[in-house]
């Protein structure tokens, strides 16, 4: 990849010379990156300071504001100008519902671990260890891991508070956006003004996790996130079709309330170029949602969710993204570390290679022989 900026002598961005330098592959752990909170930016401050690592050595000595453009010209790469001008519009409509809307629990918007979280979780994070994050976590599918995560208060809270949002919009007549393409009911938590604490819930609680189980993703880089619910039942959304979500990593937490099916159905890890091919018999799996339990695992793991066949059900959806990672993934052919469908077309080609050995060693003792 080419960049644009360099590191001169006196430590000014050398744009003439900068044409050849690419990121790092791997991050710079003895590096201790800027903060950018205070920095007017397009792009999460956090993204910054994660991408900063990676920045080859002769970019690390240059001011904090060449640092920001030179990455800043990376970033931009990924949001042309209606992208980017959609997202003025978009932080525009945010701030009209933050100035306006009042919250009910203003416990909610700050990270609160024992209030959040049940002990076996917090524990784990402390110790911060993966034999710690191992002993709560049950995966009982490859790349599926669950674990109870919040205490019932939290859930009922963040519930009362999603009501209160629905019931200001509905007085209001306030027109919110979807939380994605595929669900028409539910809100983007970060709109109404939870996106510090979500961050924080992915930083400090979610990316440790991912940095275990994860690493091939990007799971240790999580910079981003877009957090927001949906839900199913009676006049909401039924069920959820086959598909992929935008992440790296994703955090799906059921927060009730009662209700009987929507079980999530899984079938297979893909990359881009496989995304649409056929599912095999050992990459299916299904599973049925409790309230307060999350299921973590890749954003590229297909999935969809069956029809909640009474009540109503409410989930939490952490998308997490790592800019590093995507990054990196412009550059690589191999996806066989995460894909399966990469993976048997590997498997397939060594079984292959071996084949054509060996006949080629039949012949040749045939030939010696002869």
């Amino acid at each position: 990849m080419s960049l644009q900026g360099s590191a001169s002598g006196n430590g000014t961005v050398a744009a003439a010379s900068t044409a050849s330098l690419r990121l790092r592959l791997n991050p710079n752990k003895e590096h201790k990156p800027d903060g950018y909170e205070d920095m007017q930016l397009d792009f999460s401050p956090n993204i910054f300071s994660s991408l900063e690592r990676y920045l080859p050595p002769s970019m690390l000595n240059v001011t904090r504001d060449e640092k920001a453009k030179f990455m800043r010209e990376i970033l931009l790469k990924y949001l042309p100008l209606g992208e980017r001008n959609r997202a003025q519009k978009h932080r525009e409509y945010r701030e009209r519902i933050i100035a306006n809307y009042q919250p009910l629990h203003l416990e909610l918007y700050s990270v609160d671990p024992a209030a959040f979280f049940v002990p076996t979780f917090l524990r784990a994070i402390n110790d911060n260890t993966e034999q710690s994050y191992r002993s709560i976590v049950s995966e009982p599918f490859p790349g599926i891991f669950i674990f109870d995560i919040f205490q019932t208060h939290f859930c009922e809270l963040l519930l009362s508070e999603i009501e209160n949002f629905e019931k200001w919009v509905t007085e209001t007549k306030f027109r919110i956006m979807h939380p994605n393409t595929m669900n028409k009911f539910g809100a983007v938590l970060d709109d109404f003004g939870l996106e510090t604490m979500l961050d924080k819930l992915m930083e400090g609680f979610i990316r440790p996790l991912s940095r275990v189980f994860f690493a091939e993703v990007g799971g240790s880089t999580l910079d981003s996130h877009h957090g927001f619910v949906v839900e199913y039942g009676k006049d909401r959304d039924v069920d959820l079709g086959f598909h992929v979500d935008d992440s790296e990593v994703t955090l799906n937490v059921c927060l009730g309330k009662q209700f009987s099916g929507g079980e999530l159905f899984f079938r297979g890890v893909r990359c881009e170029k496989h995304v649409n091919t056929g599912s095999h018999s050992e990459e299916i799996f299904d599973y049925s949602h409790v309230p307060g339990r999350a299921v973590l695992h890749r954003g590229r793991h297909r999935h969809g969710a069956r029809a909640t066949t009474s009540g109503n059900r409410v989930n939490l959806l952490l998308w997490c993204r790592s800019s590093v990672f995507r990054e990196m993934k412009l550059y690589q052919k191999d996806f066989s570390s995460w894909c399966g469908e990469c993976n048997r077309e590997k498997k397939e080609r060594q079984r292959s290679t071996v084949a054509a050995t060996k006949l080629d060693l039949f012949w040749r003792e045939g030939e010696s022989t002869a």
